[in-house]
């Protein structure tokens, strides 16, 4: 056998798709190709092996016997190559951690840490899926989804993987580095807010009775610009413990004062439940209950004003 004579798999999947639903049109809009196209591959797959595949009365077309034959064959063949191919890829899918996560969350948190998994897991491919957007798993290629919210996703294995504070943090550079030593001096510096308005729950647990959100100046709808502004001296911000921890340690910013504000929302490990004893979704699951649990423990070792030498937040 000649595998170099075999006709062209394009032409073989218009003619099993013709002969399977006898009707060159039909088969046209299953493939998204013209009538013309197929039957062109027809007449042409016809032609190369010197017999009539379709007999043909006007516009419509019935198989021949030669052709039933063959569309048989060919369909048997067809149904092999795409179990194969379905195979070769589930390989490689389980090898593939792909995690859907909020973008500010996946730049500061996630990306600092995530050597330690490629250490630990070489065998798994991780790609993160950097989005705001809610993942449907019906539709979207993810195994997992870390979330910001109130746990409220029917259907799937929900369980909590990280709490969330908030906390004033600055430049060390912010003001000549002459930083405000008490809340009550945040009312003569700028305050960076964003759209959670977590300023006054703040206030309300700093004894700032009356205090409320700064309406003045830039809005930022990213947590992480947000952060970025704090960090470039453009005044303080009310910060997520989980965002800010890697710049305080790395003193690119100041935790100020030793008053942490609630947060309604929590970090969530969300995935499909028949996907949560996958070895690949197992794994991620113990590394991230080791990495929350150290993140706590040096968030615990961090008072305000302080500076960390250790860096493996």
């Amino acid at each position: 056998m000649n595998l170099r004579h075999l006709p062209n798999l394009g032409t073989l999947k218009s003619f099993e798709a013709a002969a399977r639903l006898e009707s060159f049109s039909r088969a046209a809009d299953e493939l998204y190709v013209t009538h013309s196209a197929v039957s062109h591959q027809i007449r042409g797959l016809e032609g190369e092996l010197g017999v009539a595949l379709f007999s043909r009365d006007g516009k419509r077309v019935a198989l021949t016997d030669a052709g039933r034959r063959y569309a048989a064959q060919v369909r048997a063949a067809l149904i092999d190559i795409a179990a194969a191919t379905d195979a070769v890829r589930a390989g490689d899918r389980e090898r593939r951690l792909v995690i859907s996560v909020l973008s500010s969350f996946a730049a500061r948190w996630i990306t600092p840490r995530l050597g330690r998994f490629i250490e630990l897991h070489p065998e798994i491919d991780i790609e993160l899926l950097s989005t705001n957007a809610i993942t449907d798993f019906n539709r979207d290629d993810a195994d997992v989804a870390l979330r910001f919210g109130f746990g409220d996703y029917p259907g799937l294995f929900v369980e909590p993987l990280l709490d969330e504070i908030y906390f004033p943090a600055c430049s060390p550079h912010f003001n000549g580095g002459n930083l405000p030593r008490t809340p009550a001096e945040l009312a003569h510096v700028p305050l960076l807010r964003d759209d959670h308005e977590m300023w006054t729950p703040w206030f309300e647990a700093a004894g700032l009775e009356g205090w409320k959100e700064p309406r003045r100046g830039v809005l930022y709808q990213d947590s992480s610009l947000l952060l970025q502004a704090a960090i470039d001296g453009q005044g303080v911000a009310l910060v997520r413990r989980s965002l800010a921890m890697h710049e305080v340690i790395n003193k690119r910013l100041v935790r100020l004062f030793d008053i942490d504000g609630p947060s309604p929302w929590t970090y969530w490990f969300v995935c499909p439940i028949p996907l949560l004893e996958t070895r690949r979704v197992q794994a991620l699951r113990q590394w991230l209950a080791e990495e929350t649990a150290r993140f706590r423990a040096l968030y615990e070792k961090c008072p305000a004003g302080s500076v960390m030498t250790d860096t493996t937040v």
